[in-house]
């Protein structure tokens, strides 16, 4: 099979291409992602545990100028965000295990399967490609395109239902500028896909002519438009991508704004304190990330499904 779990890397017999990215996730890794889930858990508890100790320095130990309830704070602080780190370090050493591991047994197997197939079928370039490159994409998704985004929703919801529950009228009107961001990325990704598929497509071809390269004018011809081509192809990906990150950006920068402007009305009307607004700033720029990083693991879980099916297809002709 195309796929197998960390501990199994030797063949089953089995050369059938898994039906899409999230099978080919699942049959490479099963109940190993389980660990990785936990730990993303654990991660997304312990980032909300810093904005109460926020909150509470301010308004608590140096509003009242208690050194004993700062120094005891300032400590349990420095812990979590100790223990943050050292789980973190943890789920990407597991993560890059799996990863890896299906790396070597996807390469393994398609150089196994390129092998068994007659010379003369003139798809080494193509194979090259897959092994070299598209397959570190691909096998790479497997450590962590299940606990990352896990581990981000789950401080997003974390982070959310903490500001609901100390104030929810200033979480309210700044959770609003997170809405636009959800109508934006579909929109964007879609043709990032377009352009991603288009490019896979390119890269092979170019890899066939490399692989059957003469002095032949007409093959340097060939070379030179699928480089162009390439080249073109990418520079409009890019255009897409940043003109995505551009808006996303802005709408992230103006969150905290309301939190400062809406919330510093309410600290002045004598309806909330200053360290609640402290925690929501931290609390928004907390969120950021997260949000940042669903973003790109939506916009890659796109791209590397593109990338599967362009070597699913590929193995289906051959098995």
């Amino acid at each position: 099979m195309f796929l197998s779990r960390p501990k199994a890397i030797d063949r089953t017999g089995d050369d059938r291409p898994a039906p899409n990215l999230l099978a080919f996730m699942w049959r490479m890794s099963g109940w190993y992602q389980v660990p990785a889930c936990v730990l993303a858990l654990v991660v997304a508890g312990l980032t909300v545990v810093p904005l109460e100790l926020q909150r509470r320095i301010i308004d608590d130990a140096l509003s009242e100028g208690n050194a004993d309830l700062l120094l005891t704070l300032a400590l349990a602080y420095l812990g979590v965000i100790t223990l943050n780190a050292l789980v973190k370090f943890t789920l990407r050493i597991y993560q890059g295990w799996m990863a890896e591991s299906a790396i070597a047994y996807c390469r393994r197997h398609i150089i196994d399967l390129h092998g068994r197939q007659p010379r003369e079928d003139g798809q080494g370039g193509t194979a090259v490609s897959i092994v070299n490159h598209e397959l570190e994409a691909i096998g790479g998704f497997v450590g962590d395109g299940i606990s990352d985004p896990l581990a981000q929703v789950g401080v997003l919801v974390a982070i959310v239902i903490y500001m609901v529950a100390v104030e929810p009228m200033i979480a309210l009107v700044s959770v609003v500028f997170l809405g636009p961001q959800i109508v934006l990325i579909p929109v964007i990704q879609r043709k990032l896909n377009a352009l991603v598929d288009r490019r896979v497509d390119l890269i092979r071809s170019l890899s066939e002519d490399v692989a059957e390269q003469s002095d032949d004018e007409d093959d340097q011809r060939r070379t030179e438009n699928d480089i162009r081509r390439v080249f073109g192809n990418r520079m409009r990906f890019f255009m897409w991508k940043f003109l995505g990150k551009v808006a996303l950006n802005f709408l992230n920068a103006a969150a905290p704004l309301m939190v400062l402007g809406f919330g510093g009305w309410m600290v002045v009307q004598g309806q909330t304190e200053v360290g609640v607004i402290v925690a929501f700033i931290s609390g928004f720029n907390r969120m950021a990330e997260p949000l940042r990083d669903l973003i790109n693991y939506y916009r890659t879980y796109a791209q590397t499904e593109v990338k599967h099916q362009k070597v699913a297809s590929w193995m289906d002709a051959r098995v």
